[in-house]
């Protein structure tokens, strides 16, 4: 094929449509598709974002960067993506997630520097992974959804600090699927350039979730708590910037990425301190009933008496047991107003309400339990179904 009298090379990739027939054609330089009534940037394995000092610290990813995958592939600088192309997305199989595969070619996306918490979480998930840093969550689910990664993996809640609320939206306002969890056992250390003491340490950077989680010890030091975006670039911060004044609460590994040494271990309030993530993909695993399964679900429902007790019901009326319940006001439209003969107009908030329950969608007294609450829900949305992480919880030293 000739472009502006070039000669270049296409390949077939795979199917357009369900229906099968017309092959999707991918330039070998770039990795663009062609079809009829067709034209999508795909990218099947992009590399690391460029280091800018250290060559083994990739820069996280931004949401301008991905804006520029979208828009033009030829704009991006050479060596930051790899612009080969994998066939279209399969569906995903409960196998996919055994731990023989231990995630080989998968690439993982998370929020933060090289060392975050988010990080361990992916390689416990899939070991042989390859991790790719984030700035925002908001940009791990967009690079899920433009195929620059093949995973997301999302804190969701933590059993010191509750649910993170701002991953239940993000949840909602991105078309992606959740096929796995990992529950990871978090271990923060106090660390600092090398020779400094904790005495010598005035102020201390971590994210506000690591401070609040080691309040009691830091409240012991007298130190100043600055909030940082994460607890792995407040290791950097610290490092890059040589801060001889400031200690940063982070983990074994990014103590071990950035030179610095750790003062003390064990930071933590609460001794069990686990957050569990989420794993994101485009596509939803196929349930089963080899092993434990959860599914997640997202509902709401008109205001009235024991509306709530009757949506709770369907589970229990079929023995199936609830993990987590999540409620979220509408951002859209958060007040709703009710009329009552007796008492005139009242407003209310309008609610999400997030399930998490133990069952595999494939087992009929689930499917029979959401099409009860269908009955009554005025908006009904499957997160996800997939299998229980029934793995020991272990601190990232042990990765």
């Amino acid at each position: 094929m000739l472009d502006g009298g070039k000669m270049i090379s296409l390949d077939g990739v795979g199917i357009l449509g369900g229906g099968g027939g017309l092959i999707c054609l991918k330039r070998r330089d770039l990795g663009r598709s062609y079809g009829v009534c067709f034209l999508k940037w795909r990218y099947g394995r992009p590399l690391c974002a460029k280091p800018v000092e250290d060559e083994s610290v990739p820069v996280p990813i931004s949401a301008a960067e991905l804006s520029r995958v979208a828009g033009n592939a030829e704009a991006l600088e050479r060596g930051r993506w790899n612009r080969e192309s994998n066939a279209l997305p399969r569906q995903l199989s409960a196998t996919d997630l055994v731990a023989p595969s231990q995630g080989l070619n998968i690439r993982v996306a998370y929020q933060g520097l090289p060392g975050a918490f988010s990080e361990a979480a992916a390689l416990k998930a899939y070991p042989l992974c390859e991790t790719v840093p984030c700035e925002e969550f908001d940009v791990t689910f967009k690079a899920v959804e433009m195929s620059v990664v093949d995973r997301a993996v999302l804190p969701i809640e933590n059993s010191s600090d509750g649910s993170i609320h701002r991953n239940y939206d993000l949840l909602l306002s991105h078309r992606l699927h959740i096929v796995g969890e990992v529950q990871l056992a978090v271990n923060h250390c106090l660390m600092a350039l090398p020779g400094v003491k904790k005495e010598g340490i005035k102020r201390v950077l971590s994210h506000p979730n690591a401070l609040a989680q080691c309040e009691f010890k830091l409240n012991k030091l007298e130190v100043i708590q600055q909030n940082m975006h994460d607890t792995a670039g407040a290791a950097q911060i610290i490092a890059s910037d040589n801060l001889r004044d400031a200690g940063a609460i982070a983990s074994v590994q990014a103590a071990e990425i950035y030179g610095l040494n750790i003062l003390e271990k064990g930071m933590q309030d609460l001794s069990d301190n686990v957050t569990r993530f989420l794993i994101l993909a485009r596509e939803p695993i196929i349930p089963g009933t080899d092993r434990p399964f959860k599914t997640s679900i997202v509902f709401t429902l008109d205001e009235g008496p024991g509306v709530l007790f009757k949506a709770l019901a369907v589970f229990s009326l079929r023995n199936i047991s609830l993990t987590k319940i999540e409620s979220r006001p509408q951002r859209k439209r958060p007040l709703k107003v009710v009329t009552d003969s007796n008492h005139g107009t009242a407003k209310y908030f309008d609610y999400l309400f997030y399930i998490d329950f133990e069952a595999s969608m494939i087992e009929p007294r689930a499917q029979n339990a959401l099409a009860h609450l269908q009955e009554f829900a005025t908006f009904l949305h499957v997160l996800g179904s997939y299998p229980k992480d029934t793995s020991k919880c272990f601190s990232q030293e042990k990765l």
